[in-house]
């Protein structure tokens, strides 16, 4: 088995507006751990947000009737519900302050994956990336057009997870790699053939930068290497298709 590295890059500052995340990366990872083909590299939303501009002042939102009824009832700044209901498809649960909403991406999570920390000063929020995938590709262009490397990059989010405690990253953004690991056909140990064996592998590889990344350390990027990421796919493909949504 390949020994598996989850390196921190440490010294990105703090991200602005129209910020070239890949030469932040770059910069970063320095001559050591550098970047290297083969690695994947896992970036946090939030800078990607604050690179893209999609920082917003609550300042800046005026509420429509209906964010101002579900306001009370969820007991949120309407300026806040409103944004959550322009970033969402659908409202899936709401039940006293909870306010779990399908988003224009597809993604099911709490408040359309807007989010008020490590942002700045109270009363601004971030809202997720527009296309995660293609922010992820672009990261990806920049750092081989900077170190030559051919890597995977994963921007990733923290998530709930149906009927489990606590919560986890997950893959938002993809490039450079297939989301799964896919052992179906493949025989165990024992001669089994597996039949539904499709591990998320780009939800695996967030949930592990998580261990080095934080929520308060400041380290919003990191390198994973000894992992054999292959193939061209997208954060698109985890989210299950609606025929297939047995909860919808």
């Amino acid at each position: 088995m390949p020994e598996v590295r989850i390196i921190p890059l440490l010294g990105v500052h703090e991200v602005r507006e129209g910020d070239d995340l890949a030469a932040l990366i770059g910069e970063a990872a320095g001559k050591k751990p550098g970047i290297q083909s083969g690695d994947v590299v896992v970036v946090t939303q939030k800078i990607v947000s604050k690179a893209e501009g999609r920082i917003v002042s609550l300042d800046n939102v005026t509420p429509s009737a209906e964010a101002e009824r579900l306001a009370i009832e969820t007991e949120k700044d309407p300026r806040l519900v409103e944004l959550i209901l322009s970033e969402s498809n659908r409202i899936v649960r709401q039940r006293g302050p909870i306010l779990i909403t399908e988003t224009k991406h597809g993604f099911v999570c709490a408040n359309a994956g807007i989010d008020a920390s490590n942002v700045g000063p109270e009363g601004l929020v971030s809202l997720l990336p527009e296309n995660p995938d293609a922010s992820a590709a672009a990261i990806r262009r920049g750092i081989h057009e900077r170190t030559g490397a051919d890597v995977a990059v994963i921007v990733t989010d923290t998530f709930g997870r149906a009927w489990r405690e606590g919560h986890t990253n997950v893959a938002i953004g993809v490039a450079g790699m297939l989301p799964f690991a896919d052992y179906v056909g493949q025989t165990d140990p024992h001669g089994y053939e597996l039949r539904v064996s499709t591990l998320a592998v780009a939800d695996e590889l967030a949930a592990a930068a998580e261990l080095v990344l934080g929520k308060t350390a400041g380290t919003p990027a990191a390198v994973i290497r000894g992992v054999e990421a292959r193939g061209e796919g997208s954060a698109r493909e985890l989210v299950i298709p609606e025929e297939r949504d047995l909860f919808r």
